[in-house]
């Protein structure tokens, strides 16, 4: 994904909204109606809420080539071992949760090798629900990392959110914090990790795609 202050996935939603408002405001200036000024209002707020949604800010990396790092902005909702796992094997997974008020750009988690990719259709149901990372619609990516340690990374889709945008193709070498895809609207991503990680955060954390640490790779 190019760097721009907006994610391209929002160019037709970010041209949509101003043109509607553009249109009204003009209707509305031309008829001298209440109504279509009213209408107006709306649609000027609609389009300040889409480039709110698909911004796209810069973030900084950690130095440390042990940090697995955030994929999304959100809240931690998982910490836990687990067993059934993308991997085929129990896995640390932290998954964290983005309500529609995030930056829903998503980040590589760690450097590694795609060699595996998966799409899931699924159900839609609340992106917190326990359920979700194995019955709603999803996408997952699954990274060789140096060493040969595997690592996973799903993207998930919620409540509101009926697109899962993602670019990585096997074979392709991924780096830390590289923008890589975007759920719209509202969602949540799981990361798994090979069962001796070391996680950094707790339940409720906050967190920043592409700069918290989730978790040390031992």
């Amino acid at each position: 994904m190019t760097n721009s202050l907006f994610a391209k996935e929002g160019y037709p939603f970010i041209a949509y909204s101003i043109g509607l408002t553009v249109l009204l405001t003009f209707s509305a200036w031309n008829l001298g109606s209440a109504v279509m000024s009213v209408s107006a209002a709306v649609a000027f707020l609609l389009a300040l809420f889409v480039l709110y949604f698909f911004r796209n800010p810069e973030r900084t990396v950690p130095a440390d080539s042990a940090a697995v790092i955030a994929p999304a902005d959100g809240t931690v909702i998982v910490v836990e071992q687990v067993s059934e796992t993308p991997l085929g094997a129990p896995a640390l997974k932290i998954s964290v949760f983005m309500s529609v008020f995030n930056v829903h750009v998503n980040r590589v988690p760690f450097d590694g090798k795609v060699i595996d990719t998966f799409h899931h259709q699924g159900k839609f149901f609340d992106a917190r629900d326990g359920r979700a990372s194995c019955e709603n619609e999803r996408n997952g990516i699954v990274l060789e990392i140096a060493g040969g340690a595997r690592i996973a990374f799903v993207q998930i889709a919620g409540l509101v959110a009926r697109r899962i945008i993602s670019y990585p193709l096997v074979g392709n070498l991924l780096v830390r914090g590289e923008r890589y895809g975007l759920i719209r609207f509202g969602s949540r991503v799981d990361v798994y990790l090979p069962t001796n990680s070391e996680p950094l955060v707790k339940l409720g954390d906050k967190t920043v795609a592409g700069e918290t640490v989730l978790a040390r790779m031992v």
